[in-house]
């Protein structure tokens, strides 16, 4: 294999740049239901909680098919798996302008786009990472992330716009054909592996690479995806790591995609803000976010990562816990003070999550924070819908906020309780 040095650009920073895109293009629905709920309860009558299901049931296919995206990965390579769930996405979100009663929109809005976006999820981040790089490898993760994050957050000003002025249904045209933007270059760009173009990862050396073509030879993996999958859910349950790491991402997703992503809007709009201005905010995280998830990447490779996802959470918890009495009818500092803060905790937790898995999990790393952000989703999935069902019964969503903030503190006490493990034991 020729080094990585020999060449101006190492190849794995062009495949990092890829799927920085893609991300991208595959948030792009995820972030169109928060400023389409509104709309729909005006079109067809149907109240905030059978919407919020529908959200719900993307977030939770979205989770629960990344352990198993990650093995098709391992399995077929990252470039097929991931042109197919952008494919998917375009074709969900181009049906879902069909819908006219509520299992239509699970249908579309729940299934194709849950299990295509799910394909795209943040555990390709972590297959990226593992894959292509062995120094840089918290930065990088962290690079990614705030790519399918901030996608997500910064589109809603767009979106909001378009639904204000088109209508809903353009808006998911227009998120197809952003999906499908995204193929070609995927197709063209994105390759599989170091080894198929002879190269090493980034940051390797020969010695080290021997070493690990060694293990891989003496450990060949499953070449049954969902086999590989399961039987590493059973190895990683025996780990106390896991299930920390399991429960804290639970929280994490409750409140960000959850409890944020999807109801801060509608919330705002109950407060007198019109849904553009809200969008606006949730933009702003977008954009602090992508400086919290680098920052958090560059911290991961120097600083423990149990310490920085016990801070994150503890911050996170603060600012839900003084969410209801900063919202109001227009835009004022201390608005502004959380969505600052918000946005660079949005997704900081992912490095040192990953990290953590691939120092405790060896090569199964990716597929064990595969299955660790299944529960990430399953948390968002059961507080979007939580949400929607405290809002038509109290009229507002201040227990909601609350009860998110206390779920932080647990967060941030189990991720500081979890032991350094510095050899893999999965």
């Amino acid at each position: 294999m020729s080094s990585p040095r020999s060449r101006r650009i190492h190849p794995a920073w062009i495949v990092a740049a890829v799927g920085f895109l893609a991300l991208v293009g595959a948030a792009g629905f995820r972030a169109a239901p928060s400023v389409m709920m509104v709309p729909l309860e005006q079109e067809f009558g149907w109240n905030r909680t059978t919407i919020s299901t529908a959200i719900g049931l993307n977030i939770l296919l979205y989770g629960l098919m990344a352990p198993f995206a990650a093995a098709l990965m391992a399995r077929f390579g990252m470039r097929k798996v991931s042109a197919f769930a952008l494919i998917m996405i375009a074709s969900g979100s181009a049906l879902s302008t069909l819908v006219v009663s509520p299992w239509m929109l699970m249908m579309t809005w729940g299934v194709m786009i849950g299990l295509g976006t799910g394909s795209m999820a943040m555990v390709f981040a972590a297959t990226i990472t593992n894959t292509w790089f062995y120094a840089r490898k918290g930065l990088v993760s962290g690079v990614l992330s705030a790519g399918s994050a901030t996608g997500q957050l910064v589109f809603l000003s767009t979106y909001a716009g378009l639904v204000e002025t088109n209508g809903w249904r353009f808006v998911s045209i227009v998120v197809s054909l952003s999906a499908l933007a995204v193929v070609p270059l995927v197709l063209i760009f994105m390759k599989d592996s170091p080894a198929k173009l002879g190269i090493l990862r980034f940051g390797e050396t020969p010695e080290i690479a021997a070493e690990v073509s060694s293990d891989a030879a003496q450990n060949p993996a499953p070449t049954n995806p969902a086999k590989n999958a399961l039987v590493t859910l059973v190895d990683a349950s025996k780990n106390k790591t896991f299930w920390a790491l399991a429960i804290g991402f639970a929280i994490c997703g409750a409140t960000t995609n959850g409890l944020i992503g999807a109801h801060f809007i509608p919330s705002a709009h109950d407060h007198g803000m019109p849904e553009t201005t809200a969008a606006g905010l949730l933009a702003v995280v977008g954009i602090f976010d992508v400086f919290g998830t680098i920052a958090s990447g560059w911290l991961t490779d120097r600083v423990n990562p149990r310490l920085l996802l016990a801070l994150y959470y503890f911050g996170r918890g603060i600012a839900l816990m003084l969410l209801p009495v900063l919202l109001s009818d227009a835009i004022h500092p201390s608005l502004i003070l959380f969505v600052v803060i918000y946005g660079l905790d949005w997704v900081a937790t992912v490095p040192p999550t990953i990290a953590i898995c691939n120092e405790v999990f060896g090569k199964k790393g990716p597929i064990v924070f595969g299955w660790v952000f299944a529960s990430h989703q399953v948390g968002a999935s059961i507080a979007v819908i939580v949400a929607g069902a405290i809002r038509d019964q109290t009229g507002e969503y201040t227990l909601a906020w609350f009860g998110a903030a206390a779920l932080c503190a647990v967060a941030a006490w189990i991720s500081f309780r979890i032991r350094k493990v510095p050899t893999p034991t999965v």
